[in-house]
């Protein structure tokens, strides 16, 4: 290879680089990478993340949660393609600052001097004029003005001329530095207190999450991360009297354990209230232990009120049950029985149930919360509301998906109130299966009613829906379980059947004993229909049976197998309280508005989902804390990089640079002329405030001289 290759394949290089340097410096990249940037953001903000996998697939199914888990959408601020895409971000304005900062910097010390008279002549802005005075007394009134309104100038001498070089504004130019250097700042910032120090560890450390269970202090050590971490974000559950000194840092596929330098031992958590029942106040009295001088003392964390201590920052983030001890009453929700037993629980455990029929349940205990407030303004009308306009069937199979509605269905009215304690808990069968239930202890008026509220759901990302027990006459849940068990007693139907006809025809002899007899019989099959066959039950087997009737009768139909049905379980009650030694209810409005609410709630019945019914009849609460944990070398840095954003955006947008030249000249000594002046003005942008700004220093310079006329623009 001889010495001319060489060298044309450096310069080829060589323009390679400038290529490559001209395009990452440049303007539209920088924009093409914000926008990217603003995508994700988005992205980030409308998908939730760092969410258990499982709440991903229950929401886009197996299919979209492998399509978004490849393009690491779960976690967007910390994937790969994210992050390359800010260190191209850093490296782009980087690059900009190190291309023009220098030219700026040369610029702002210029003072341009190097101009000829003829030059000045070909700027728009422009003015001249003879003075009456020499050039010295012209120069030294010039310089003492512009000197007053703010301009900075040198004096030039020139071969039989002066030029006065000034300017104004300068420090515009500090604008683009600091703005571009606030980015860089910024994104360092922010990256000194992402999860990148994390994700290094678990790269070339071994760290992994631990996805089991067990006592934290167990925990092996390729679990945990040392207290020289240089930045985490995680929380700390301590219940009241017990006391914590890691971290739980979430992961995608489990948790990270935090060491911290300090023990938080939580001797009180502290809750108030509005008159409304919402909280006002949230605090936690801790007592804090330093590991390494064994020196404890006390402090209070409050909501934007945080401990902060050895750099470490402790916030209130919110509060969760301690494992309160939970004493419950139990009721069956099938068979033709309505015994209650007794319950008792932890939240945090687990407690064994055996049903009626033998089957194994366990009950996971995951919550309770001694207060709720709740909206109880209803939106619209109740959803087993007649319809003129609607047909029996055509009624209940649009009502039949709202029959387990919202506890509190809110549109834009708000009633708030508090309406007491409230269980939490799953119930799983001895296959793994489980769904989740929300029971309240005390009963909830709505619609003009007070009612039991059961929730129930399969999965929690569903919102609970609630099966509403009317309270009887004690408000308790009694009557209508004992009303259940009835209907699904054919015993109990049966003479219940018999008593309806006898009620309805008390005087009825000779042909109308046939008449009643028939009365009879359809009492008995219209509960029995109601009763169900285990598949289909309540007002969906009624509206299935009503569908075999020809559909211009079954209005009237419905109406007469309703009126029946209704009557029916009024009998079913009393014959129900009968057989448990009880006398019979009176047939008044109260109890009639009862069994309405009741017969819709068995129809509902049908869809809770489970055996029991749990109901909460005590309790011994224990409140947990729930405190953020956190460590942000990089929150200063960025508090520097937003300063500088402030004032770069600031210099650009308000100081404007302006250059000023003055071309002096001596006059003709034999007219007798004093000197002439050449001013010229120039500014980046052209506004319509520069306009005035010329007009005006053009006259103050100008003041009592004699102008040039066609020199003056």
């Amino acid at each position: 290879m001889d010495i001319s290759t060489e060298g044309w394949q450096l310069n080829t290089r060589r323009r390679w680089l400038a290529t490559a340097v001209e395009l990452f410096s440049s303007m539209r990249f920088a924009i093409s990478l914000l926008t990217l940037i603003a995508i994700a953001a988005t992205i980030g903000t409308v998908l939730k993340q760092g969410e258990p996998m499982s709440n991903y697939i229950n929401q886009f199914g197996p299919f979209w949660f492998d399509v978004f888990g490849k393009l690491h959408l779960y976690a967007v601020y910390s994937a790969w393609w994210f992050l390359l895409i800010m260190a191209f971000l850093v490296l782009s304005t980087s690059l900009c600052i190190i291309r023009n900062a220098p030219k700026m910097l040369k610029d702002m010390r210029s003072w341009r001097e190097n101009v000829r008279e003829q030059s000045l002549r070909n700027f728009h802005h422009k003015a001249e004029w003879n003075s009456g005075v020499s050039r010295a007394d012209l120069l030294a009134q010039l310089t003492a003005h512009i000197g007053r309104i703010g301009y900075k100038y040198k004096v030039i001498e020139k071969d039989n001329a002066t030029l006065v070089a000034a300017k104004r504004g300068a420090a515009n130019k500090w604008g683009y530095i600091f703005a571009h250097s606030a980015i860089v700042i910024i994104c360092i910032g922010g990256l000194l207190d992402s999860d990148m120090p994390i994700r290094f560890q678990e790269w070339f450390m071994g760290k992994v999450p631990f996805d089991g269970s067990g006592v934290i202090a167990e925990i092996p050590e390729k679990h945990r991360l040392s207290l020289a971490n240089p930045t985490f974000r995680g929380n700390t559950l301590i219940p009241e009297g017990t006391a914590s000194e890691t971290a739980i840092i979430p992961q995608q596929t489990g948790v990270l354990i935090q060491d911290l330098p300090f023990t938080i031992q939580l001797n009180k958590f502290i809750i108030e209230y509005y008159s409304t029942g919402m909280p006002k106040l949230f605090a936690s009295e801790v007592v804090v232990k330093d590991h390494e001088t064994g020196k404890t003392f006390p402090a209070t964390i409050k909501v934007n009120e945080p401990l902060i201590y050895k750099g470490i920052a402790v916030y209130q983030s919110s509060f969760e049950d301690g494992g309160s001890h939970l004493k419950l009453t139990g009721y069956p929700m099938t068979g033709q029985k309505a015994v209650s037993f007794a319950m008792a629980g932890d939240v945090g455990g687990v407690t064994p149930l055996k049903n009626s029929n033998g089957v194994d349940y366990t009950v996971e205990w995951s919550g309770f919360r001694a207060a709720n407030v709740e909206n109880m303004t209803k939106n619209g009308q109740d959803v087993r509301a007649v319809n003129a306009k609607q047909t029996f069937n055509e009624q209940f199979s649009a009502d039949l998906n709202k029959h387990l509605g919202s506890a509190a269905k809110n549109a834009n009215n708000k009633d708030l109130k508090n309406v007491g304690p409230s269980v939490q808990y799953k119930l799983r069968d001895k296959n793994g299966q489980a769904k989740e239930f929300n029971n309240y202890m005390q009963p909830v008026l709505m619609d003009g009613a007070y009612v039991f509220l059961a929730g129930t759901r399969d999965t929690p990302s569903e919102a609970f829906r609630y099966l509403r027990i009317p309270a009887d006459d004690d408000d308790t849940v009694v009557e209508w379980m004992r009303l259940r068990a009835a209907v699904a007693n054919p015993e109990l139907r049966a003479v219940a059947a018999q008593r309806y006809a006898d009620r309805a025809m008390p005087d009825a002899k000779d042909n109308l004993e046939k008449l009643r007899a028939q009365l009879s019989e359809s009492s008995k099959k219209g509960l029995s229909i109601f009763a169900g066959d285990g598949q289909v039950s309540g007002y969906f087997a009624v509206s299935k049976f009503l569908e075999q009737i020809p559909a211009a009768d079954q209005e009237k139909a419905a109406d007469v197998f309703m009126k029946i049905l209704n009557g029916s379980l009024w009998d079913l009650w009393q014959v129900a309280r009968e057989k448990d030694g009880l006398p019979a209810m009176p047939l008044d409005e109260k109890h009639a508005r009862f069994l309405q609410l009741a017969t819709n709630a068995i129809s509902d019945s049908f869809f809770y989902g489970a055996p029991v019914y749990l109901q909460l009849s005590g309790f011994d609460e224990i409140k947990a804390s729930v405190l953020q944990v956190t460590r942000s070398p990089g929150k200063k840095v960025v508090y520097l990089g937003c300063l500088l954003l402030v004032l770069g955006v600031f210099s650009m947008f308000y100081i404007r640079e302006r250059r000023l030249w003055i071309w002096l000249k001596d006059g003709n000594a034999e007219a007798g002329t004093g000197a002439s002046a050449l001013m010229a003005l120039s500014s980046q942008r052209k506004t319509l405030d520069f306009e005035h700004e010329f007009e005006g220093l053009k006259l103050q310079l100008m003041q009592g001289k004699n102008p040039i006329g066609p020199e003056t623009h």
